[in-house]
């Protein structure tokens, strides 16, 4: 049985006695400001929402919506594309009624807690790169101000890539997460507003700006932004992929939760909208693990891979985090000791080839395992034989993995709200590097179908064998155990991301 280190997104603080400081400080003669979000849609303080899933093709029939009505509950939207119905309803009993009905397929309460959310969620803020930092930077010419501080650039050969090419801006990647402030200035130049949306309430608000986090929300779908395709403009940082585009797909509430109704809108989305990646740096709300054996969790799973799938079908590679616990994704039982995250969690013990960590378990999603600045899987990066896709840099503590100089950082920089700078680590930072180097595949070839861009992705990984014995701590105890050959193992998959090989074959 793995044992529990508990975190909600795919970025982490990192361990006491080694924590993430905060300074309120910026990088001088740069001003910015995220706008507030659009308020999600007024609902009873008594109701749950949830997913119906109805046959693909048609929307639900009018036996179906009688019988929606009939449970007590009230349709949100209908992606009638792929089955998949919002509702919202007061009636603790609808999900159990509603699944009677004829044409129903399944369906299921998207939270245990009633809207709005009821919870909140601190995951450890970003450590805000300071204007002596930002100063004492020494990039080499061609270089932005910040590259210097970016070890995991050259980790996946991305500045060597950067002189063949920085990618193409006829390629978008969704950062299907918390929000982008796309006001910030190493990612305004490639922002796609027409590819962006706010998908909080289950369906598309397109109000202008609606996509950017507001002042109390997570910086972490900005971080994200940046890394994939913060411009090689002479500020800053640079991102994997700095000449493509990037668009803001907010999914995730005011209180930090993502739920199942906004990641279904937010593949929707994408996968109408032209994107050719999306990036997905967290799990699905409430659950960690959704099983397949309870009918609630059982709906959700259906209704977020009907949605990948569209996405893919429609062009997308969809790029996921594995998670932060240290998981092994491949064992016969794991103790998930968090959920329901958004009301009051419990010990439960889960298989997790039956019980699945969403979107990142899902057919056709390329998992990621996070490295540190050694190379070496990161202490929290979860892992398993046949389950771990592709690693790429997710950061590490300092003291664990440290980069050689000039950066000083284990952990990854990136753009934050407001226009700063600042280092996060997690597998939420190992994903944006592999869909930004699947953007530059999508940019040397770009006929290439989603099948194919994960064939090259794979086939140009750098092969890494297992660490062994993995004592990332140094206390003489294996930490984790990695089990496979060189090119295809638990802890790295196919092999490290390889960004020269993504625009030179």
């Amino acid at each position: 049985m793995t044992a529990p280190h508990s975190r909600h997104r795919r970025a982490v603080a990192i361990p006491a006695g080694m924590a993430l400081a905060t300074a309120l400080a910026f990088l001088p003669n740069i001003q910015a400001s995220a706008a507030e979000a659009a308020p999600a849609a007024a609902a009873d303080a008594s109701s749950l929402s949830y997913v119906v899933n109805v046959q693909p093709g048609h929307g639900p029939s009018a036996q179906v919506k009688r019988a929606i009505a009939k449970a007590g509950g009230t349709i949100v939207t209908s992606y009638d594309r792929i089955g998949v119905v919002v509702v919202h309803s007061a009636n603790p009993d609808f999900a159990k009624t509603v699944r009677k009905a004829h044409g129903v397929q399944s369906a299921g309460a998207t939270r245990t807690a009633p809207l709005p959310s009821a919870a909140t969620t601190d995951v450890g803020a970003p450590k805000v790169l300071t204007a002596r930092e930002a100063a004492a930077a020494q990039s080499a010419a061609g270089q932005d101000p910040l590259e210097s501080l970016q070890w995991d650039l050259p980790a996946i050969k991305a500045d060597k890539a950067h002189e063949k090419s920085l990618g193409s801006s006829k390629v978008t990647v969704a950062v299907i997460d918390t929000g982008v402030d796309d006001t910030h200035p190493d990612i305004a130049p490639n922002f796609d507003r027409q590819a962006s949306v706010n998908c909080v309430a289950g369906k598309p608000d397109t109000t202008d700006g609606a996509w950017r986090p507001s002042a109390a929300e997570s910086p972490h779908g900005t971080h994200v932004a940046g890394e994939i395709a913060a411009a090689k403009n002479g500020v800053g940082m640079t991102g994997v992929a700095p000449g493509v585009k990037v668009a803001g797909i907010k999914v995730s509430n005011p209180d930090g939760f993502f739920y199942t109704e906004a990641v279904v809108c937010g593949f929707m989305w994408a996968a109408e909208h032209g994107v050719d990646v999306t990036n997905n740096s967290y799990y699905t709300d409430p659950w960690y693990f959704n099983c397949k054996n309870d009918p609630d969790q059982k709906a959700l799973v259906e209704a977020v891979s009907r949605a990948s799938r569209y996405a893919e079908k429609k062009g997308a590679v969809n790029v996921a985090a594995a998670g932060n616990e240290n998981y092994d994704l491949a064992s016969d039982e794991i103790l998930d000791p968090s959920s329901p995250n958004d009301t009051t969690p419990g010990d439960r013990v889960v298989d997790p080839s039956e019980c699945y960590d969403i979107p990142t378990q899902l057919p056709g999603v390329v998992t990621v395992a996070a490295t540190g600045a050694k190379g070496l899987k990161s202490s929290f990066s979860n892992y398993g034989r046949g389950i771990i896709d592709i690693a790429a840099p997710g950061g590490d503590s300092t003291a664990y993995q440290t980069p050689a100089p000039p950066a000083t950082s284990g952990l990854i920089l990136g753009t934050l709200p407001g226009g700063t700078w600042g280092y996060m680590a997690g597998t939420s930072m190992a994903s944006p590097h592999v869909a930004g180097v699947a953007a530059l595949i999508k940019s040397t070839h770009p006929h290439a179908s989603p099948a194919m861009v994960k064939a090259l992705l794979y086939a140009e990984a750098d092969a890494t064998p297992c660490t062994k014995p993995y004592d990332i701590d140094g206390d003489g105890k294996a930490d984790a155990v990695c089990e496979g050959p060189k090119n295809r193992n638990g802890f790295y998959g196919w092999g490290m991301a390889d960004a020269l090989d993504a625009v030179t074959r």
